[in-house]
C-alpha cells in the first residue's frame, strides 16, 4: 500500500474511534468543567462575601474583656445591705459554679449540638428552613436556629434586626469566636448575659427572682424552666402565663430526657412538680433612703453614671444601722408632737357609710406619710368616743382622750367637734389601753359587734426637719434623715436645704473673741443697741427674743442664754470680717455677709456642714471633712476610694508574735498618725465647749439636762421663728437637728429652737447613750479651772451663791479688783469701759 493511502486509511480509523465514544463520557467531561467553575465561583462569592461583609465587623476579641453591667451594692458600717443600684440587674457566676445538669437544660432548650459544632450547625440551619417553610404555607411565626455562639455574636456585637446581611455577619463572627474562645468561655458569656425577664439578667440573678433558690438549689423542673425562658422571657411568666410557662418547661425535660441527661423516673418526678415562683427574701437590707440616695449621688458625681449603674461597685458607707433607726424615730415622733401642739386640720377625705363601706375604703390610695398609721372610716360619733371601720372590715374605737390635742384653745369638750359621721382619718393602735365592747354596735351583717381595740387620732405632720449624727474625730456621717418621709418628699433637708442657723451661729463669733484674747469671763452689756447702717438702709436694731436687759454679763451667760445684743456687741468689736475668715476655717464661709446681722445667723448654710463645724469645736479644733462613705472598691476587689487616706506603715510590717502570749500581740493596734489640721487653739475649743455645757445646765438647753450626761449644744431660731436648730454633742457624737417648713413660715408664737428642735435632740441622745457611761468632755493640758462667781465673773468669794468652775488658758485667770466692761461706745478695739467692782453699774 502506497504512503498516501496508508496515511488516508490512518485517518478513517482516527475518526471511527473518536466517533464511537460514548455519551455518557462527554457528559461527565463537561459536568467536571461546569461544576469547577461553579465551585470556583462559589469559592470567590463566599470569599467576596466574607471580605465584604467582614471589613466593618466589631472586634470579637473585645469579648476576652467581657465585663457586664453588673449591680452596685452599698452597705452600712456594719456590712447591711442598704440599697442596689442597676439598670439590669446581674450576678455573674463563672462557668465552673454552673451546675452541669443545668447547663444539660439550655444545652437541650437551645442547641444540643453546642459542643459537637464549630459555630455554625448546618444540619440545624436546614431543619430550621424547612420549618420555616411549612410556617409560611401555614402563617405561622418563623422560627430562628441559631447555634448558642450565634445568639452570642448577635446578643453582644451586634443588632436584632432581621435583615439578611447581619445575618452574614452573625455567621463571620460566630466563626471567628469559635476560633478564639473555648466551648466553656463561651457559655459562661451565654449565662450570664441573657434576659431573662422580671428583671434578671443572668442565670444567677434569674435563680434568686424566680425561686429565690442559688444555683446549686433548684431542682430539674426549675432548671427546665430557666432554660426555657430566654426564648420568649414575657410570654412563659409562671404566674401570668403559667400554663404557656409549664408547656414550655415541660418540653425541655421532654428534650432532655430524650438526649439521656435524664431518666425516666426523673422526668415523670419533674413534669409532676408545681411551677411555684418564690419572690426574693431573705437579704439583710436595712432602708435608710434620704442616706442612701445622697451616697448615689455622690458616687455619680465621682465615677460617673455608668459605673454606678453598671460597673458593680461595693460601696462601704459610714451608717450605724442602730442610731440611724432612732435617728428616724426621733425625728418623726419631734416633728409628731410640734403638729399636735397647732391643732388638727380635717380628716383626709369623706366618704358614705353603707353596706359597701369596706370596699369603698380599700379603694382609696393610702396617702404618703402613714405608713406605721392606719385608714379608718367613723362609722358613729358617740360622746365618750367614735367607732370605726378599718379597711380589714373589723372595727375600732377613739377615745375621747386620745382627740384632746386637736385644739389646745377654745379646749373641746366634745368628740363632735373633731371628727364626724363619714370622715376618713389616720389612726394608730394604742397597745396600752384595753378594749372596748362597744354596746349596742351592729356591722353590716346585722351582728353585734364584740369586743374591738382602741386607736388614736393622728396626723400627718406639716412640718418638716432632718437630723445628722456625726463622728466628731473622723468627719463620718453615722446617720442621717432628711425629712418626715421619703417616699412623700425626696428633698434632702439635711444636705439640700440651705437655710439660716440664727443663733447656732452664736459659737462661731465666741470662738473668735476667745482666740482674740476674751475670756469666758469678760463681760459685755446686754442693753438696747441702735447702729446706723449707711445711707438708705435705716438703723440696725437688734434684740433679745424675752425683750429684756440684763446689763453687764459674762460672755458664758451670753451664750448660755442666747443673748443676741451681747453678741451683736461683741461682733462690732471683732469685726465681722474677721469672723467671718474665722468661721470659713470651719467650712461656714458661704452665702454669709460681713453684716453684724450674720453674727446672729443671718447667713445661710447646710445642716451637714453645720453638724461637721461643730465637730471641729468638740474634737479640740482640729479639721474634719463630713464622709458619708468610708471606701468603694471596683468589681474585682481593688480599692478605688477612701476616706482614711492614712497609711498604716505597722500593718505593712511583718510582726513578730510573742510565743508567751500571742492573743495580747495579735490585739495590739497600730499606732497611727493624726493627719488632721489644727484648726484653732485647743484651749479656746475647750473654753467653747464647756461654755455650751452651760446651754445644757443652765440655758436655753436646759430640758436636755435630766438625762445626767455631759452634755453641750447651741439651740439656734431665725427671725419670725421660721427656723428652729439645735446643734449638740457629746464627747464623742455630734447631732445636728433643724426643723422648719419647706415654704419658710412662722413655726408660731413661742415656739423655737429649745422647744421644737431640742426635744428631737433630747429623744435622741437617750436612746442613743441609754446604758453607755458618761464621758466627761476632753481637756488639753494647761487649762486651769477655776471658782468663780458666774454672775460678776470675778473670782468666787466666800459667800457667793452662783458659783462655777470656769475654764482659763494659762496666764489668764480672774483677779479680783478691777474688770472691764464691753459696751460697745468706742471704735472697735476701744470700746472697753474700766469699772470698779460695785460702781452701781456705771458702764
Amino acid at each position: 500500500m502506497t504512503g498516501p493511502d496508508k496515511q488516508e486509511k490512518q485517518v478513517s480509523t482516527n475518526h471511527a474511534k473518536r466517533v464511537k465514544k460514548p455519551l455518557w463520557r462527554r457528559l461527565f467531561k463537561w459536568g467536571l468543567i461546569l461544576g469547577a467553575v461553579g465551585t470556583v465561583s462559589a469559592v470567590i462569592v463566599v470569599v467576596s462575601a466574607i471580605v465584604y461583609y467582614g471589613r466593618d465587623l466589631p472586634d470579637y476579641r473585645q469579648l476576652a474583656n467581657y465585663e457586664p453591667a453588673v449591680v452596685t451594692r452599698v452597705h452600712a458600717g456594719d456590712g447591711s445591705l442598704l440599697t442596689e443600684f442597676s439598670k439590669k440587674p446581674r450576678l455573674f457566676v463563672p462557668i465552673n459554679v454552673v451546675p452541669q445538669q443545668l447547663i444539660n437544660a439550655f444545652l437541650s432548650a437551645e442547641d444540643k449540638n453546642y459542643y459537637n459544632h464549630s459555630g455554625l450547625d448546618y444540619m440545624g440551619m436546614v431543619r430550621a428552613n424547612l420549618r420555616n417553610v411549612m410556617n409560611l404555607a401555614r402563617g405561622r411565626t418563623l422560627q430562628g436556629g441559631s447555634t448558642i455562639t450565634q445568639q452570642v455574636a448577635r446578643n453582644f456585637l451586634l443588632t436584632l434586626e432581621q435583615r439578611l446581611d447581619r445575618k452574614v455577619k452573625e455567621m463571620i463572627l460566630t466563626l471567628r469566636i469559635e476560633r478564639a474562645f473555648t466551648k466553656d468561655e463561651i457559655l459562661e458569656l451565654y449565662l450570664n448575659e441573657i434576659n431573662f425577664g422580671n428583671r434578671s439578667y443572668g442565670i444567677a440573678a434569674a435563680s434568686l427572682n424566680y425561686f429565690n433558690k442559688a444555683l446549686n438549689e433548684l431542682t430539674v423542673a426549675e432548671m427546665a424552666f430557666l432554660a426555657a425562658l430566654p426564648k420568649a422571657p414575657n410570654n412563659y411568666h409562671p404566674v401570668r402565663n403559667k400554663g404557656r410557662a409549664v408547656g414550655r418547661r415541660n418540653w425541655v425535660l421532654s428534650r432532655m430526657r430524650a438526649l439521656d441527661h435524664i431518666d425516666d423516673e426523673t422526668y415523670r418526678v419533674a413534669v409532676a412538680e408545681d411551677l411555684v415562683m418564690r419572690r426574693r427574701t431573705g437579704r439583710a437590707e436595712f432602708k435608710a433612703e434620704y442616706f442612701s440616695e445622697e451616697v448615689r449621688r455622690r458616687v455619680g458625681r465621682i465615677y460617673g453614671t455608668k459605673a454606678l449603674y453598671e460597673g458593680g461597685l461595693s460601696v462601704r458607707t459610714s451608717l450605724e444601722p442602730r442610731l440611724q433607726a432612732i435617728a428616724e424615730r426621733s425625728l418623726r415622733q419631734g416633728l409628731v408632737e410640734y403638729d399636735r401642739r397647732h391643732d388638727y386640720r380635717g380628716p383626709i377625705t369623706r366618704m358614705k357609710i353603707d353596706e359597701v363601706w369596706q370596699k369603698r375604703l380599700e379603694a382609696l390610695k393610702k396617702p404618703l406619710g402613714i405608713p406605721r398609721w392606719k385608714l379608718a372610716a367613723v362609722h358613729e360619733v358617740r360622746t365618750d368616743g367614735a367607732i370605726i371601720g378599718l379597711r380589714d372590715g373589723s372595727y375600732g374605737f377613739v377615745p375621747f382622750e386620745t382627740v384632746t390635742w386637736a385644739r389646745r384653745s377654745p379646749k373641746i369638750t366634745d368628740i363632735g367637734e373633731v371628727i364626724a359621721l363619714g370622715d376618713v382619718i389616720a389612726v394608730e393602735y394604742i397597745a396600752t389601753i384595753p378594749t372596748i365592747t362597744l354596746a349596742g354596735f351592729w356591722d353590716a351583717a346585722g351582728e353585734e359587734v364584740g369586743p374591738v381595740p382602741q386607736y388614736g387620732l393622728r396626723q400627718i405632720p406639716a412640718v418638716e426637719g432632718a437630723n445628722v449624727v456625726m463622728d466628731p474625730h473622723t468627719g463620718r456621717v453615722l446617720a442621717m434623715v432628711g425629712g418626715y418621709d421619703y417616699k412623700t418628699s425626696q428633698y434632702n433637708r439635711a444636705t439640700q436645704a440651705e437655710r439660716q442657723p440664727g443663733s447656732a451661729y452664736k459659737p462661731f463669733v465666741y470662738a473668735t473673741a476667745l482666740d482674740r484674747g476674751f475670756t469666758p469671763s469678760d463681760l459685755i452689756l446686754d442693753a438696747a443697741f441702735v447702729i446706723d447702717q449707711g445711707e438708705g438702709l435705716g438703723k440696725y436694731k437688734p434684740k433679745n427674743s424675752s425683750n429684756k436687759f440684763y446689763g453687764p454679763r459674762t460672755l458664758r451667760f451670753g451664750i448660755e442664754k442666747s443673748k443676741n445684743l451681747m453678741t451683736v456687741r461683741l461682733a462690732q468689736e471683732l469685726g465681722m470680717r474677721s469672723i467671718l475668715d474665722y468661721a470659713s476655717k470651719f467650712g461656714l464661709e458661704s452665702n454669709m455677709d460681713a453684716t453684724l446681722a450674720a453674727s446672729l445667723g443671718a447667713g445661710e448654710v447646710t445642716l451637714l456642714k453645720l453638724s461637721a463645724a461643730y465637730g471641729m469645736l468638740v474634737n479640740g479644733g482640729k479639721e474634719i471633712t463630713p464622709s458619708l462613705i468610708d471606701r468603694i472598691q471596683d468589681r474585682r476587689g481593688k480599692t478605688i476610694f477612701k476616706h482614711d487616706k492614712r497609711i498604716c506603715r505597722p500593718c505593712e510590717q511583718t510582726r513578730e508574735i510573742d510565743p508567751s502570749n500571742p492573743l495580747e500581740t495579735a490585739l495590739k493596734e497600730p499606732d497611727l498618725p493624726d493627719e488632721r489640721l489644727q484648726l484653732i487653739d485647743p484651749h479656746t475649743a475647750y473654753q467653747l465647749v464647756s461654755m455650751m455645757e452651760g446651754v445644757v445646765r443652765n440655758g436655753t438647753g436646759r430640758s436636755i439636762n435630766s438625762l445626767n450626761k455631759p452634755l453641750a449644744g447651741k439651740t439656734g431660731t431665725t427671725n419670725d421663728q421660721r427656723d428652729a436648730w439645735f446643734m449638740g454633742f457629746s464627747a464623742d457624737l455630734v447631732v445636728g437637728v433643724y426643723t422648719g417648713f419647706d415654704r419658710p413660715r412662722s413655726l408660731g408664737r413661742y415656739e423655737e429652737g429649745s422647744s421644737v428642735a431640742a426635744p428631737i435632740f433630747k429623744s435622741f441622745m437617750r436612746d442613743a447613750l441609754r446604758g453607755e457611761p458618761g464621758i466627761p468632755f476632753r481637756k488639753p493640758a494647761g487649762i486651769r479651772l477655776v471658782r468663780i462667781n458666774a454672775d460678776t465673773g470675778q473670782p468666787a468669794q466666800y459667800g457667793d451663791k452662783n458659783v462655777i468652775l470656769e475654764a482659763y488658758k494659762p496666764g489668764t485667770e480672774p483677779r479680783t479688783g478691777l474688770f472691764a466692761v464691753l459696751d460697745g461706745s468706742q471704735p472697735a478695739g476701744k470700746s472697753k469701759s474700766t469699772i470698779r467692782k460695785g460702781t452701781g453699774g456705771i458702764y
